[in-house]
């Protein structure tokens, strides 16, 4: 299975969520468990050598590379979700998306001081989401070691709002 074959299932749907938003899905690879696996493969073969306390994935598409992600490498899952879905004490950071506004949560002791972290979602599109994520795991004094995503949309420039920190994205449109 090759990149192309995962390139080629993802669907695009016009005007998702609203007007102007070329939204580029997922699920196609999610419901085919050869696709879905080569998918985690990426990202487990790039990681297979580095030293990861953690993986952190964000709500809600990066949960489902995230943890099978974690399963794969037999580490733990660290969920960064949208406000209120935590049930225990949190931190917060708010941020812009392309299509409006919105808040992230992680739990306060979620990770240790020190954890090497990898941050995954499914798409970098103008990199809030990410930043905001990234904050909330570097305000815990872990480290983020890299961010992985399957796609980017590199003309939003999300890289930018990531400052110095390594992103992978094997997708890039």
């Amino acid at each position: 299975m090759n990149l192309h074959a995962i390139q080629a299932a993802i669907r695009d749907v016009p005007d998702f969520p609203k007007p102007g938003i070329l939204f580029k899905d997922i699920t196609p690879i999610l419901s085919d468990p050869r696709l879905f696996r080569a998918t985690v493969d990426l990202f487990a073969e790039r990681h297979r050598n580095t030293a990861l306390d953690a993986i952190a994935a964000v709500e809600a598409r990066g949960f489902l590379i995230g943890a099978a992600l974690a399963d794969r490498m037999g580490i733990g899952l660290i969920p960064i979700r949208k406000r209120g879905k935590l049930p225990f004490r949190t931190l917060e950071a708010s941020y812009d998306l392309e299509y409006g506004s919105a808040t992230l949560q992680i739990h306060e002791d979620a990770l240790p001081r020190g954890a090497r972290t990898l941050l995954v979602d499914d798409l970098l599109a103008t990199g809030g989401t990410l930043a905001a994520a990234a904050d909330l795991i570097e305000r815990l004094g872990a480290k983020v070691i890299e961010i992985d995503v399957l796609i980017e949309l590199s003309f939003l420039n999300g890289r930018a709002r990531l400052g110095s920190r390594p992103v992978f994205a094997p997708l890039v449109y």
